[in-house]
């Protein structure tokens, strides 16, 4: 926690895409923060950043994170770096907020949060699908299905590839399910922890073979329970439509969701499950930062609760690489 005495807390942002606009404007409207400094990778959108939000520009992010003026890190930036940079940030005594993933690989994760533990500084790392009025619904849903023994997941993004953006980059963008975290982590939520995983990733490749057109990956998740879990993520030019559907079949009835449509099926009965709008999610999670910060309330989420879905990530990568189904520790 802050000092009591400390009226503002001041702010600096590694990023200058969608999420760090709308930390950006989150920070903006909360009185309790001040948004200085603001850096990125590419300069023109620096300044443009800057000018709409009227703040300084730092031309790096290890300057920006050794600003002693700064309190708190914002990372919103290519997914290789975050890691790198939140463990800067917190060696120059900041606290950190970091958008999923914490780092590709788990073992720089876990080094990271030790690393915060060590340093008695906060380390969140965002997973706003958990706070999400699709996701509390489906909680709040899940005990009426019963025992669950199989769960479909897909998201499927029909899209132009930019091969001038890192999400495009295999390198930069890192293993799909790293780097879609989210989606894992929904899984681990409601069904903890994963036995074993078996998983096929293919690329559709460029002539230069370092960014990709388009990218599929399906993991077979079997979880401690019992549970089958079927996770599919894909994104690019190969797909002729967009899918985001994500199915639980529990012994004494069904959950369905297509977007933010839900129903729940029980003896050839369906029921509407009501969705909150997923607006202001953003702003959400960033108030229960500063509330965390100045008055020690507790956050909805802990970065090992990532880090364990992370663990499943590389785990679906080693089997992607090896053909072979991969057991969890």
């Amino acid at each position: 926690m802050l000092k009591k005495s400390q009226a503002r807390l001041r702010v600096g942002i590694v990023g200058t895409g969608y999420a760090a606009k709308k930390r950006a404007e989150a920070i903006k409207a909360d009185r309790r923060a001040e948004l200085l400094v603001v850096t990125g990778n590419t300069p023109e959108r620096i300044t443009k950043f800057c000018q709409d939000f009227q703040v300084e520009s730092a031309d790096s992010w290890s300057r920006l994170v050794n600003l002693p003026k700064l309190d708190l890190i914002f990372i919103c930036t290519i997914n290789r770096d975050c890691g790198a940079i939140a463990r800067a940030a917190i060696m120059a005594g900041k606290h950190v907020v970091v958008e999923y993933p914490l780092a590709l690989d788990a073992k720089v994760a876990a080094e990271v949060i030790e690393l915060a533990a060590v340093n008695k500084t906060l380390l969140h790392v965002e997973h706003m699908e958990i706070i999400g009025g699709l996701h509390q619904s489906l909680k709040q849903s899940l005990p009426r299905i019963g025992r669950v023994f199989q769960v479909r997941y897909a998201t499927i993004s029909q899209q132009q590839p930019d091969l001038n953006s890192w999400k495009y980059h295999k390198s930069t963008f890192g293993f799909p399910l790293a780097a879609a975290l989210s989606r894992i982590h929904r899984l681990t939520d409601l069904l903890g922890e994963v036995a074993t995983v078996n998983c096929h990733n293919r690329y559709w490749d460029t002539l230069n073979s370092d960014y990709f057109t388009a990218c599929m990956c399906n993991a077979r998740l079997h979880f401690a329970n019992g549970a089958i879990g079927e996770l599919t993520y894909g994104k690019g030019d190969i797909f002729h439509r967009s899918e985001r559907t994500l199915e639980i079949y529990g012994e004494a009835g069904t959950i369905v969701f297509k977007g933010e449509q839900g129903k729940l099926i029980q003896n050839k009965q369906e029921a509407e499950i009501a969705v909150t709008s997923r607006r202001g999610l953003f702003a959400k999670d960033t108030a229960m930062v500063l509330d965390y910060l100045f008055e020690g309330k507790p956050l909805y989420i802990q970065p090992e609760a990532s880090l364990y879905a992370l663990q499943v990530a590389n785990a679906a990568r080693n089997s992607s690489l090896t053909g072979q189904t991969v057991r969890l520790n």
